[in-house]
């Protein structure tokens, strides 16, 4: 039988002395009671030190449904995570995660209703997943047009402090099995790196052999594709306790999604680790499996780069026949194989760049949008809706980009315009 226990309220008497106050425990008074003689707060330091250990009963029988796909590729199952459970649900965690939440959004009415009654809403959510009775809120949803039109899908305040604290015990266990290039949403990579790394392939094949193709792909509409009953199988292949995974699938049953079974939100953290966990079936097919090594991926768009255009189309027809058995997912149309040259071929388009192997440019549309932006800020500026500070904020995260690429011409010349009370950057 599992033992539950809630985290108690501090109920300090005034009158008294070594008990009094809020910093105190009063046992002989009910956790409702807040009569006027009562400091009424959540008893943080005994939240702190509540041992969880036994919290979690979990069964590390491995079933035939959790490596299905595994024994699909021979590939064994990873049962070495135990019972993680107490530790997302840890006081500290839930904390922490609340103020990673915060950042940057510390003034949204969500935030503050939140951190108002922080303490007492911390512990209530580890009282909601400890018992069961946790509940997500409605999504609320919004499009956005850069560089795409997508739906988002974004949770309240409350729901993404447990996605974080979920984020913040599974991501490292998963992490660690990843391939090396695998770029994005981890720790050290990104797509600044991965762009890097395919430009250096590129080099290496074209000096070896003269001449370089790419395979480049990526999924139809990756995330409104992924099939619940699959990731769930991906999922529980490394983890083996059962109340994560029973937490970890309330969450992926309650995803909006046109279809049921199928689909995840773009807006949840818990969405990227999911997809990376998805997509890693992938990588592994490719790197050991068909022995790729010149294989690159940053979420649902990868890259293959190899001397031969052959090699490159008989790769392309295992890769899609392995995602759509194993994973019930298709490339989309772009897919495509070709030489990657300034005469006679094209840029390789990955990551925001076009990238040969002497220089990387910018995409001709990320270069439209800046200038259309920067036309919006002067328009803005001169009616006294922006000021200089929230200008140069905005711009400086495409600065960043841009410094990635060959760019400096086209920088100084986009960025050399001022504003009447001076330059932005």
């Amino acid at each position: 039988m599992i033992t539950r226990e809630r985290m108690p309220y501090r109920g300090g008497n005034w009158n008294n002395t070594s008990n009094a106050g809020l910093g105190a425990l009063n046992f002989n008074n009910s956790r409702t009671n807040a009569n006027s003689n009562i400091g009424f707060r959540p008893a943080l330091d005994n939240a702190r030190n509540t041992d969880l250990t036994g919290l979690c009963q979990c069964n590390f029988e491995k079933d035939a449904a959790s490596s299905a796909i595994a024994e699909t590729l021979n590939k064994p199952v990873d049962a070495s995570t135990g019972c993680i459970f107490s530790e997302i649900v840890s006081y500290d965690n839930i904390l922490n995660s609340a103020y990673q939440c915060r950042k940057g959004k510390a003034n949204s009415p969500a935030t503050l209703n939140f951190f108002n009654n922080l303490e007492e809403n911390v512990i209530n959510l580890y009282n909601e997943l400890n018992w069961g009775t946790y509940e997500l809120s409605n999504y609320h949803h919004f499009y956005v047009f850069e560089p795409k039109r997508r739906l988002i899908s974004a949770p309240n305040f409350r729901d993404r402090v447990v996605h974080r604290a979920i984020f913040n015990v599974i991501e490292p266990l998963f992490d660690k099995t990843f391939i090396h290039h695998s770029y994005a949403c981890r720790n050290n990579k990104g797509a600044h790196r991965g762009a890097d790394v395919a430009q250096r392939q590129i080099q290496k094949i074209e000096r070896k052999h003269g001449a370089a193709y790419a395979l480049k792909a990526d999924i139809s509409k990756y995330f409104s594709s992924v099939d619940h009953a699959i990731l769930k199988r991906l999922l529980s292949n490394k983890i083996k306790c059962e109340m994560t995974l029973t937490l970890l699938h309330y969450i992926i049953d309650a995803s909006p999604s046109d279809s049921p079974g199928v689909g995840m939100p773009l807006g949840n953290l818990t969405s990227q680790i999911f997809a990376n966990v998805y997509l890693h079936e992938l990588d592994w097919f490719a790197k050991h499996i068909l022995k790729i090594k010149n294989y690159s991926r940053y979420m649902d768009d990868f890259v293959v780069i190899h001397h031969c255009k052959r090699y490159l189309h008989t790769q392309r027809i295992a890769i899609q026949h392995f995602l759509q058995s194993a994973l019930r997912l298709k490339t989309n149309s772009k897919t495509q194989v070709f030489p990657i040259a300034k005469n006679g071929g094209r840029s390789l388009d990955f990551l925001g760049y076009r990238i040969y192997s002497t220089h990387r440019l910018l995409r001709k549309s990320s270069v439209k949008r800046i200038k259309r932006k920067l036309k919006i800020f002067h328009i803005k500026y001169e009616l006294g809706k922006v000021n200089l500070p929230e200008i140069n904020q905005s711009i400086q995260s495409w600065i960043g980009h841009a410094s990635h690429a060959n760019s400096y011409n086209l920088r100084k010349k986009l960025l050399s315009q001022s504003f009447k009370r001076g330059d932005y950057v």
